[in-house]
């Protein structure tokens, strides 16, 4: 009877998909940003099946539902090439805080961390999801296939060919390519040969070597020339994730930084980065004690001092301590009359946490995303308790182009949609072209803002008047519509 029931649902969804294909749209009076860069100009945008057929100066066809757009901006869809939705999108296919800053294509598995095998987690969101869905291979994820627990080491070479293997695998079933977490725990200890011999085989496959550097404060622009050694060697194109400078001692390092990778460019190297719009960074605790040395007070007063201080640590998970979530170091200290520094120890000691850490700087900031080869990207998700998750593409629309002026909308729009398609290998996503998916978000310049905070990181934006996945409307009059109609991406 349950499998009765389940095919019967399958095929309810399939119907329901080829619905939403069937679906045809003229949008007219819209001020059109292709994706590509150049300037916006007017025009109207015909969709059918799923698909843009036709940009011009167009008339309504029998049939087809007319948007008169006003004036309002038509972009590409945008594009998240760092996402923390894996689980996530299992609980709510419809995404909602992602649609509603315009995101239509989301990937997962980025900082080391992925979904395994992702065959089984692409099986399980066929057909439940509004966004499209790619997916890394995690090399931390791959690690612990291997290892196990006991990852605080190099791998010997037996390990290191079960890695492989598994890494050809994930590879085959589509797989975008690698990514990496080298300040995390069970990346830490891996060698610089482990992560070229696994970016090797993603290079077979045309994939991508993504890394969350082995360090963002004071061995930042080592581990830049870390990962363009990767590059060299494993001969495949290198992406760094959320370029930072991550500490009060590393500020005004973004131009040495960015030195290294564009001396890497000329070189002949294929190395880019993305960059999410916010002063304050997100991880887990262990981060601020890079010596791995937890339980060292010194230590651990060096790593607080590093980012100025423990009021700027904010708990944002803590399973053992729930009631610390949403203080800061200082004042769970405060409360519990003791020190930081011992409210540390304990935490790390009881499983951890995850913060949120005010140690950027905005010249920095802007210095990276300003580069031209930097995208946009959240390093959020659905349900993130850092801002990022809900505001990041809406809020580089609002505040970095209208407000601060920082960038032009056009130049914006390319870091959000060409430019991440082109790193991924999407060949028809990312442009308003015609024979293009029809993926696209239809905004008000004036009016796009982000409202996502630290203390309500889950408000939602404001200015996105309708996103449509695959040719099918799926955000409008601010709210999910409830379609599903999000296609797995694997690299081809």
């Amino acid at each position: 009877m349950r499998r009765r029931l389940a095919k019967a649902l399958t095929c309810v969804l399939i119907l329901a998909n080829m619905a939403f294909a069937q679906s045809a749209f003229l949008i007219v009076n819209a001020s059109i940003v292709d994706g590509s860069g150049t300037a916006a100009y007017a025009g109207s945008v015909r969709i059918k099946d799923g698909k843009i057929v036709k940009i011009g100066k167009l008339k309504p066809k029998r049939g087809e539902t007319v948007i008169d757009a006003g004036g309002k901006v038509l972009a590409p869809g945008f594009i998240d090439i760092h996402n923390h939705s894996e689980e996530g999108l299992l609980d709510e296919g419809a995404a909602t805080n992602q649609l509603s800053q315009g995101i239509t294509t989301i990937l997962v598995g980025p900082d080391g961390g992925s979904p395994f095998p992702i065959a089984d987690y692409f099986a399980k969101l066929n057909r439940r999801i509004a966004p499209n869905v790619g997916a890394f291979i995690g090399h931390a994820t791959l690690r612990e296939q291997v290892m196990n627990d006991d990852y605080k080491r190099e791998t010997t070479a037996e390990e290191l060919t079960k890695m492989l293997y598994a890494m050809d695998l994930q590879m085959k079933d589509g797989a975008f390519g690698l990514s990496s977490g080298l300040e995390y725990d069970v990346g830490f200890s891996a060698s610089t040969e482990e992560l070229i011999a696994l970016a090797k085989v993603a290079a077979k496959y045309g994939g991508i070597y993504m890394t969350h550097m082995r360090d963002e404060e004071e061995g930042l622009l080592d581990a830049v020339r870390e990962a363009i050694r990767i590059g060299r060697e494993a001969k495949i194109p290198v992406q760094i994730s959320h370029f930072k400078a991550g500490n009060r001692n590393v500020w005004g390092k973004s131009t040495d930084a960015i030195a290294l990778v564009e001396a890497a460019r000329k070189d002949g190297l294929d190395i880019t980065a993305d960059v999410y719009p916010y002063t304050a960074w997100a991880s887990t605790i262990t981060v601020l004690v890079p010596s791995r040395k937890h339980d060292d007070r010194a230590e651990v007063e060096k790593g607080l001092n590093n980012v100025g201080g423990a009021d700027k640590v904010l708990v944002t998970s803590c399973r053992a301590h729930r009631d610390y979530e949403g203080k800061n170091l200082a004042e769970i200290a405060a409360t519990e009359k003791t020190s930081p520094i011992d409210i540390y120890i304990k935490i790390v000691k009881d499983g951890g946490a995850g913060v949120v850490c005010n140690s950027m700087n905005e010249s920095d900031v802007r210095n990276f995303i300003a580069a031209p080869w930097s995208m946009v990207s959240s390093d959020g998700g659905i349900g993130s308790r850092h801002p990022r998750g809900t505001g990041t593409f809406t809020r580089v629309l609002g505040r970095f182009v209208r407000e601060n002026k920082w960038m032009t909308l056009e130049e914006a729009i390319r870091k959000m949609t060409s430019f991440p398609a082109q790193r991924l290998g999407l060949k028809d996503r990312g442009l308003i072209r015609k024979g293009y998916a029809a993926d696209l978000v239809l905004f008000d310049r004036d009016s796009i803002i982000d409202n996502a905070t630290f203390s309500d990181p889950q408000k939602l934006s404001s200015g996105i008047e309708i996103t449509f996945v695959n040719g099918v409307k799926v955000w409008e009059n601010g709210r999910s519509t409830g379609n599903l109609p999000g296609e797995i991406l694997r690299k081809r």
